[in-house]
């Protein structure tokens, strides 16, 4: 059975009382005395563990965590419905048809243009917890939606009605706003940098509707990428998460938030011992945003970038795979007035080091606008450095990489060979075969070995190498000259430079024979 990823919102709760359901055990930590196990006679055997109550923990921060129930009513009228059979006025049941239809107002005939629309009402529930005694909230996006009514249940059983102050779709968060004559209980962030793995932590929320349920375990990793959004970089924890925890809180055991609850990998729906929570460390700068602004305010730095592998580390002269790759450059943004280039590797933006590709979109993410920021790169093995003047990220902008696309049936064999490629310069018929775009640069692959280092690299006929060894090429000797020339420099594989049909280009490290 495949895994899953399950976001927590349960529309429709079914309970199912079953005999001999298990309970989850207690949290265990070794006591403070070195008590031999009973009747082993041995010295150093292991420790007796006793258990270590979360009671006086869950009674303090309880009153801050919350239910939501978002309630989402739309029209239905003029709804089609899938896969109907097309009838034509001639068929014995045409007439049949469209009095059905037109008497639920979905046939366009006269009762059905002139019927009241239908309402349809939909429900979901999640978790949230209260952060400012003036009533703000936090929860998870998909936990609301597109709600037209979100009502904040407190443990107490308090009820208030919500409104949104702003939503952030990529990392999974939004802010309410509830009203009361009295201040609210909350609980505050704490810094999930500091959390390590093994660590204890809880977690409260709504699983399954219940309410009120409390859970326990540890962090089990950090950094997590689940590949749900551009800034994965989830706590993991064994603490017992199910539909209906989304958005709530884990606490440290200073009671300290330090994740939001946000998804889990199951191959049923339910827990599985592997949960995932947005670490608090990015989701506060998110919070202050969209309480601040209503909405995120990102920075942007307008590259396009690739991961850096063992063989691309060592065709750059980087020594150890280490910082996100420029594979391409927006004519629009700041990075190009900054003086950078595709073929430059970030291994440091505004002090932080970049240590793999997946570090970069969240750092300048997390970067203020107009800042004007220092970026170390590597540049033909040396390092230099940059001053960026960051832009921001508007809404539709997404972060890119490299990517490969599917291509046309292989020509006829081309004139020269290397690493497994069949190469040929540009040509009328080349650029109609293979649709290129005009102004597009490069020397056009032919035909790829299936049992080559390029095939393993998704290397593709119809694309173009338009670099090798970050020098420009325009004919298959241009390549076959370069290759010779990295092989006398003691280069064991050749950076290529390889672009689509349309001109969007990454880099491929190949091995050279």
């Amino acid at each position: 059975m495949a895994l899953k990823f399950v976001s927590a919102a349960p529309r429709l709760l079914r309970i199912a009382l079953m005999a001999g359901v298990a309970t989850l055990p207690l949290m265990t930590l070794p006591v403070l005395a070195e008590t031999p196990l009973a009747g082993s006679g041995v010295a150093g055997s292991p420790l007796v563990t006793g258990q270590i109550s979360l009671a006086d923990l869950a009674e303090r921060v309880m009153p801050a965590v919350v239910n939501i129930s978002a309630v989402t009513t739309s029209d239905t009228r003029n709804r089609t419905l899938p896969n109907l059979p097309q009838l034509g006025p001639d068929t014995p049941f045409g007439d049949l048809f469209e009095e059905f239809f037109n008497r639920r107002g979905r046939g366009g005939g006269e009762q059905g243009q002139n019927q009241a629309p239908q309402q349809r009402r939909s429900q979901s529930a999640g978790s949230g917890f209260v952060i400012d005694a003036s009533g703000i909230v936090v929860t998870n996006n998909h936990v609301i939606g597109d709600a037209n009514e979100i009502t904040v249940i407190f443990n107490s059983g308090l009820r208030l009605k919500a409104e949104v102050i702003g939503k952030d779709t990529k990392v999974d968060l939004a802010v309410l706003r509830v009203k009361h004559d009295k201040p609210l209980e909350f609980v505050k962030f704490g810094d999930s940098d500091k959390m390590r793995i093994g660590d204890p932590v809880m977690a409260i929320g709504n699983p399954f509707g219940l309410g009120g349920s409390v859970s326990s375990g540890i962090v089990s990793a950090r950094n997590r990428d689940i590949q749900q959004g551009p800034y994965d970089t989830y706590i993991q924890t064994d603490a017992a998460i199910n539909k209906g925890n989304s958005g709530g809180p884990l606490f440290n055991m200073a009671g300290e938030v330090i994740g939001i609850n946000t998804a889990i990998l199951s191959p049923t729906g339910g827990s599985v011992g592997i949960g995932f929570a947005v670490p608090s460390s990015l989701a506060t700068n998110v919070v202050d945003q969209l309480r601040e602004f209503g909405e995120t305010r990102r920075g942007w730095l307008g590259v396009r970038i690739q991961s850096v592998d063992d063989a691309t580390a060592e065709a750059l002269g980087l020594g150890t795979a280490r910082g996100a790759l420029i594979a391409g450059i927006d004519d629009k943004g700041p990075a190009k007035p900054a003086g950078l280039e595709v073929g430059d590797v970030v291994v440091k933006f505004d002090g932080k080091e970049v240590k793999d590709s997946r570090d970069l979109p969240r750092i300048v993410a997390g970067t203020a606008v107009g800042k004007d920021v220092p970026v170390v790169v590597v540049r033909k093995g040396k390092e230099e450095n940059k001053t960026v003047k960051l832009g921001r990220l508007e809404d539709g902008e997404k972060v890119q990489t490299a990517s490969n696309r599917p291509t046309p049936e292989p020509a006829k064999p081309a004139v020269t060979s290397a690493l497994g490629l069949e190469l040929s310069a540009q040509s009328d018929d080349l650029k109609k075969r293979y649709s290129i775009k005009d102004g597009t640069k490069g020397v056009v692959i032919t035909k790829v070995d299936p049992n080559s280092n390029a095939a393993d690299k998704r290397i593709q006929i119809g694309e173009l190498v338009v670099e090798v060894g970050q020098e420009a090429v325009n004919s298959p000797e241009d390549v076959t000259k370069r290759l010779d020339a990295l092989k006398k420099e003691g280069k064991k594989s050749a950076l290529l430079l390889v672009s689509n049909a349309q001109g969007e280009v990454r880099f491929v490290a190949v091995t050279m024979d």
